[in-house]
């Protein structure tokens, strides 16, 4: 599987900006992910290690990812050490979130 095949047809963003977008979050799992867990086939939870920052890069992030991914439901909460990432999606886009748990494992935990 290429770097950007399991991107869903349903995402807005511009395919020219894609890869940019991946490299993001490839990078936010890399340097600040310690767990990953799925609660349920529709949702993923992650938590990441706070720092200077590191919250406001996440807001912005999911803002982002928002906008282009409509299908996806995002929660942030802060803590003093993590920031609990709460991601969510709809039965149609439950394989969009299975890729995305494999892609952020494999990039991730410290």
């Amino acid at each position: 599987m290429s770097d950007l095949a399991w991107v869903p047809q349903s995402c807005t963003l511009p395919t020219e900006e894609r890869p940019l977008r991946v490299a993001e979050w490839d990078a936010l799992f890399a340097e600040r992910l310690t767990s990953l867990s799925r609660p349920g086939p529709l949702r993923l939870r992650l938590d990441l290690t706070a720092g200077p920052g590191i919250e406001e890069r996440v807001r912005d992030l999911v803002e982002r990812e928002g906008g282009c991914c409509s299908f996806f439901s995002f929660t942030v909460t802060s803590g003093k050490d993590l920031i609990g990432l709460d991601i969510a999606v709809d039965p149609a886009h439950e394989t969009v979130l299975d890729a995305l748990a494999a892609r952020t494992a494999a990039r991730g935990l410290r």
